[in-house]
C-alpha cells in the first residue's frame, strides 16, 4: 500500500497543503518550527486515527479555525481509495473511507499500517510501564482487530469498577455484587489479551535480536521480555485477593493494565547499563522488528515516518538504518529533516525514487 497523495486543511500550523507524492521515499525539510513533524503526524492519523504526540484532537485544529481534515489518495493494490479524517471544533472525528463514515474509529486501524522512529523514542526505555504499553497496544493493533477489541472492552470495564469503587469510598458504603458485575467480563478480555501480548513479544524478541546483532556487530546480546500479573496467577484470583486492598486505594489494582516490556542487555536492564549509542542501536532494532512483524501477520508493508533522526543519530547508525531499510524493502517512507543537502545524500545511498518537499 502506498499514499499517493496527501491534503491537509487547517491541521496544527497548516492552513492548506497538497503533496503529491513518490511511491518510494518522500522527504520534508525545513527549518525548525515549520511543521515537519506535524506532516509525519498526519500520516499517523491516516494509520491510526490519532496523533503520535500525544495531543487532543481538537488542539490539533489551526488556531481560529473551526476544523481540520486530512485527505488522503491510497494504492491498495489495483484499487485506489480515499481515506478522510475530519475533526470539527465542537463534535467528534469522523474518518471516511470512500465517503463512508466508520462506524467506530477502531475500524479502520490496521489498514494502513505504519511504524514511526522518532527522538521520543528514548521515552520507551526512560518512561513508566505505560508508555511501553500503549507501544505493545499499538503493534498489536494494527495486525489484530480482536485485540484491539478486547482491550478497548476491558478499558472500558476497568474504568467503570474502578468508578463504583470511588463512588464507594465517597458515599461509605460497599456493595459485593454490583462490583463482580464486571468481574466475568475483565477476566474474559484479559486473558485474551494477555494470551496475545505473549504470543506477540515470543515472536518479536528474536527479531530484535536479529536487527540489533546486524547494528551493533554482535557485541551484546539483547532481549524484550513481557511482564504480567497474568504470568503467576488469574485474573479472577487477582481480584479476589486484591479486593480489600482496590477498597483502599478505589482503583482497580492489578492486571493486564500494569503489564510492562522488560529490555535487556546482557541480563540487565537496557536503561541502567546500557550507553546512550546502544540505547539509541536497540530502539532502532526495536522499530525494525516491529516492521517487520507487521508484515509478516497482515501481509502489508507498513509506511515508515522517520522523524529528525539524522539529528539524532551518528552517521554510522544512519548508515546501518539505510543499508537495513534498503536491503529489507520496508516500503514507502516519510523523512523529516532540517538539511537539505544531508537529506539529498542519504536518499542517494537507498537509490530510490524520491521526492523532496521545501516546507
Amino acid at each position: 500500500m502506498t499514499v499517493e497523495q496527501l491534503s491537509l486543511i487547517h491541521f496544527k500550523n497548516h492552513p492548506e497543503k497538497q503533496f503529491d507524492l513518490s511511491p518510494q521515499i518522500n522527504c520534508f525539510v525545513g527549518n525548525n518550527g515549520v511543521g515537519k513533524t506535524n506532516i509525519l503526524d498526519a500520516f499517523h492519523y491516516l494509520s491510526m486515527g490519532k496523533s503520535f504526540l500525544g495531543n487532543s484532537d481538537v488542539n490539533n485544529i489551526l488556531n481560529g479555525e473551526d476544523f481540520f481534515s486530512i485527505e488522503a489518495k491510497i494504492r491498495n493494490q489495483e484499487k485506489e481509495d480515499i481515506i478522510r479524517i475530519m475533526q470539527p471544533k465542537d463534535s467528534k472525528k469522523v474518518i471516511r473511507k470512500n465517503e463512508k463514515a466508520y462506524d467506530r474509529i477502531a475500524d479502520h486501524v490496521g489498514y494502513l499500517p505504519s511504524v514511526i522512529i522518532s527522538p521520543y523514542d528514548s521515552n520507551l526505555i526512560s518512561d513508566s510501564g505505560e508508555s511501553r504499553r500503549k507501544f505493545l497496544d499499538s503493534m498489536i493493533s494494527q495486525t489484530d482487530t480482536q485485540y484491539l477489541f478486547a482491550l478497548i472492552q476491558y478499558q472500558k470495564t476497568l474504568q467503570q469498577r474502578n468508578a463504583l469503587l470511588k463512588y464507594f469510598a465517597k458515599n461509605r458504603t460497599f456493595d459485593t455484587d454490583s462490583l463482580e458485575i464486571y468481574t466475568p467480563l475483565l477476566i474474559d478480555y484479559a486473558s485474551q489479551i494477555y494470551e496475545s501480548r505473549k504470543r506477540f513479544v515470543e515472536k518479536l524478541n528474536p527479531v530484535v535480536q536479529h536487527f540489533y546483532e546486524i547494528i551493533s556487530g554482535g557485541k551484546e546480546r539483547v532481549n524484550v521480555l513481557y511482564e504480567s500479573h497474568l504470568t503467576h496467577e488469574t485474573m479472577e484470583n487477582l481480584l479476589i485477593q486484591n479486593l480489600q486492598r482496590d477498597r483502599q486505594l478505589t482503583y482497580t489494582s492489578k492486571g493486564i493494565h500494569k503489564d510492562d516490556l522488560l529490555f535487556e542487555m546482557d541480563g540487565m536492564l537496557l536503561k541502567k547499563t546500557g550507553s546512550q549509542g546502544q540505547q539509541k542501536s536497540f530502539l532502532i532494532s526495536l522499530k525494525l522488528a516491529q516492521i517487520n512483524r507487521i508484515k509478516e501477520l497482515t501481509e502489508k508493508t507498513p509506511i515508515l515516518l522517520l522523524d529528525d533522526i539524522f539529528d539524532k543519530l551518528d552517521d554510522h547508525r544512519v548508515s546501518q538504518l539505510i543499508e537495513l531499510v534498503n536491503k529489507e524493502k520496508f516500503g514507502q517512507m516519510f523523512i523529516s529533516d532540517t538539511h537539505r543537502q544531508r537529506t539529498e545524500s542519504v536518499v542517494k545511498r537507498i537509490n530510490e525514487e524520491s521526492r523532496i518537499f521545501e516546507i
